[in-house]
């Protein structure tokens, strides 16, 4: 061996290997390796027992793990560990690594049934020879392996209250105490006991000596809120806290009666209550019933090896049950009653927004924009103006109104030979037309977005040859509304978000999370009589004020837009300005991340996310971006929750289908880290809110 290596653990190149092999160097170190062989996996496990007892290595299972599908081995002082893998049904691996044995106790040579656990001293085995010879083995074994006798005197000096015997009737039981005066692992003293069968057969058996184990276990930690006790090998346990039905249970190196102790002091300072009816005691199994204001337990305690096995299981009483359910079904109906009223809220101050920022849009009728290269017109309030001729695709905001920009475009485009198709979608806030010509089409959404409408059209009719994406110039709008007040403007002294003294028109909406009074959201609407540089110094000023930091490359001003984005402490912001009748239109929102976090609200990171709530009677259906949700009724209330979708930034138009009902179409529009709620009414009609 060579120098400086460690006598405990086996050189695992040494060892044979099956005929065969092919070494897999990439996992080949001193103590372990890893080899190829081609032989099925039943045949090679056999194969690898006789092949390492015919090299002197004993096989052995551990306490408890006797289904282990890999191999333990001992010789002398050294272990080995062997596992399988299965590659091809033709072909295996066979895995050796080295493993120390940290409480080392001899095998008679003819011993079978041998379970044996090397991290702790434990053996039993089964032996031919009396229990003379067998006695005599182990005390020339233990005394080379390092152990030396312990007498009664020894015991009783060192454990007062141990009460060691010797002997009984065809059992011999002796003591010893390992010397670990060469820097070994230090042991607990073991008790050696032997006892000759009817079948002619000596059984032996190694373990810690009783008077040496735990005698008071203490709470290592709270598992599914009942307690665990220390010198547990092996603890799991099934459910939680809350469950109707939790188990604990695993395995304890102390005997039944400790821990019986332990159980019945932690459980009576938890408040639970033995009860004397149905109780098992005896010297290996105690089964004992407790019982606490809402719930009853069982606990059983059992012996195997010098283990004590250990379950637990919790159960709510059926009037704990009831009132559960009770209580659950009027924090639901609480947290649906602040579901619709918040719903109701946001729905009304939307309303007001979109009434007052209706008002601001001009119904005038609409004349062509000049000088215009586009294949078909466009309105001179058209402003962001965006057409790209290789993908056919225009879009543009107005302080038109959605009813002009339908009007306009129907004007022109009939005389032009264009034929629009019925379309379903004509309301005062969004309209979709659909044209057709000499087989090309055209299709135009306009619909209200805050003080502007933006108008999207697209088709083969928009397709231009040669034509490569461009920006047309924007047409300023301040002209039919006067001029604007140059001004420094005042503050509203009591206003949540700030706002100028000075406005002609201010709402404030608040989303919280429903059932409570924790605020996700907050949205300003404003017109201010005053420029734009002013509004926009204005709130650098009063943001800056209030700890928000601006993104500056963010951030994006011309003479009639402006948009900048700020970090503030309760979360980010948007502030957005135009222009609209000669005032200074106001959106500021701001999300709170850290109140979203505590529901089911914020979408993965740059998405947007969607979230259906069916309040009618029937199942709904709503197809959007190729994909359809089905919605349950009841779905995203209290009682059910609701299904959710993650899509990118853009805007959707989705189709709505109520059992028994009409097909009804809308559209959204949704930014990265946005959610929005869409509410499906009994009636079959779809309420969308920004809710974060």
């Amino acid at each position: 061996m060579a120098a400086g290596a460690d006598e405990g653990l086996v050189d695992v190149r040494t060892l044979p290997r099956l005929e065969g092999a092919v070494e897999n160097p990439a996992h080949t170190e001193v103590h372990s390796l890893s080899y190829g062989v081609p032989i099925a996996g039943a045949i090679m496990v056999a194969a690898t027992r006789k092949l390492l007892a015919d090299n002197g290595w004993t096989q052995y299972v551990r306490p408890m793990e006797e289904s282990s599908t890999s191999l333990l081995f001992k010789k002398g002082r050294q272990g080995l560990y062997v596992s399988f893998t299965q590659g091809r049904p033709d072909r295996s691996a066979v895995n050796y690594s080295a493993n120390r044995i940290t409480a080392n106790v001899p095998f008679p040579d003819d011993a079978t049934d041998i379970v044996f656990d090397e991290r702790r001293p434990y053996l039993r085995c089964m032996t031919a020879a009396a229990v003379h010879t067998t006695l005599d083995f182990f005390r020339k074994g233990l005394a080379a392996a390092g152990w030396s006798p312990l007498s009664a005197a020894d015991i009783s000096a060192h454990w007062p209250n141990a009460r060691p015997d010797e002997r009984i009737e065809n059992d011999a039981r002796t003591y010893y105490n390992y010397d670990n005066h060469d820097g070994g692992y230090k042991q607990p003293p073991i008790m050696l006991s032997l006892q000759r069968g009817g079948d002619g057969k000596t059984s032996a058996e190694i373990k810690v000596a009783p008077f040496a184990l735990p005698q008071d276990l203490e709470v290592v930690r709270e598992t599914i809120d009942l307690p665990e006790p220390n010198h547990t090998p092996s603890f799991g346990s099934t459910g939680s806290a809350d469950s109707i039905r939790r188990k604990l249970e695993g395995i304890t190196v102390a005997e039944i009666p400790v821990v019986l102790a332990f159980y019945r002091r932690e459980l009576a300072a938890r408040g639970w209550k033995e009860q004397t009816s149905g109780a098992v005691l005896t010297d290996n199994e105690a089964t004992l019933d407790f019982s606490s204001a809402d719930q009853t337990a069982t606990l059983r305690l059992g012996h195997k090896y010098d283990l004590t096995t250990v379950s637990l299981v919790a159960q709510v009483k059926e009037a704990a049950l009831a009132a559960r359910a009770k209580a659950k079904k009027e924090a639901d109906e609480k947290f649906l009653g602040d579901a619709m009223a918040t719903a109701k809220q946001m729905i009304a101050a939307d309303e007001v927004r979109r009434a007052a920022q209706a008002a601001n849009l001009s119904d005038a009728p609409l004349k062509a924009l000049a000088d215009n290269t586009m294949p078909v017109p466009v309105p001179e309030t058209a402003e962001n103006v965006q057409f790209n001729g290789e993908d056919g695709k225009l879009e543009f905001d107005s302080s038109s109104s959605v009813k002009a920009l339908a009007a306009f475009y129907r004007g022109l485009l009939k005389p032009l030979g264009w034929k629009e198709q019925p379309s379903v979608i004509n309301k005062s806030t969004m309209v979709v037309m659909e044209f057709s010509r000499g087989g090309k089409e055209l299709s135009f959404t306009a619909m209200q977005m805050g003080p502007k409408v933006n108008v999207t059209a697209d088709g083969s009719g928009l397709v231009m040859a040669n034509a490569k994406p461009e920006a047309a110039t924007a047409r300023a709008s301040d002209a039919a509304g006067g001029k604007a007040v140059a001004e420094n403007l005042e503050a509203e002294p009591d206003s949540a978000l700030p706002v100028p003294k000075q406005h002609s028109m201010s709402s404030i909406g608040i989303g919280k999370l429903p059932g409570t009074e924790t605020a996700i959201r907050r949205e300003l609407n404003a017109s201010i009589p005053a420029e734009l540089g002013s509004v926009l110094a204005f709130y650098r000023g009063e943001l800056g004020k209030r700890g928000w930091k601006e993104s500056a490359d963010r951030a994006a001003v011309r003479p009639d837009q402006a948009q900048l984005a700020f970090s503030a402490p309760e979360g980010p912001a948007i502030l957005k300005l135009g222009r609209s009748n000669g005032e200074t239109t106001v959106n500021l929102a701001q999300k709170i991340p850290a109140a979203a976090a505590k529901g089911d609200i914020m979408p993965k990171p740059g998405q947007a996310r969607l979230m259906f709530v069916n309040i009618g009677d029937g199942e709904a259906a709503v197809t959007i971006n190729k994909q359809t949700i089905r919605i349950a009724a009841g779905a995203g209330t209290p009682q059910s929750k609701g299904p959710t979708l993650d899509l990118p930034p853009g805007k959707y138009q989705y189709s709505l289908k109520v059992a028994g009902g009409p097909v009804r179409n809308n559209a959204i529009e949704v930014a990265a880290d946005d959610a929005w709620g869409l509410m499906i009414a009994p009636g079959g009609e779809v309420m969308s809110l920004q809710v974060y």
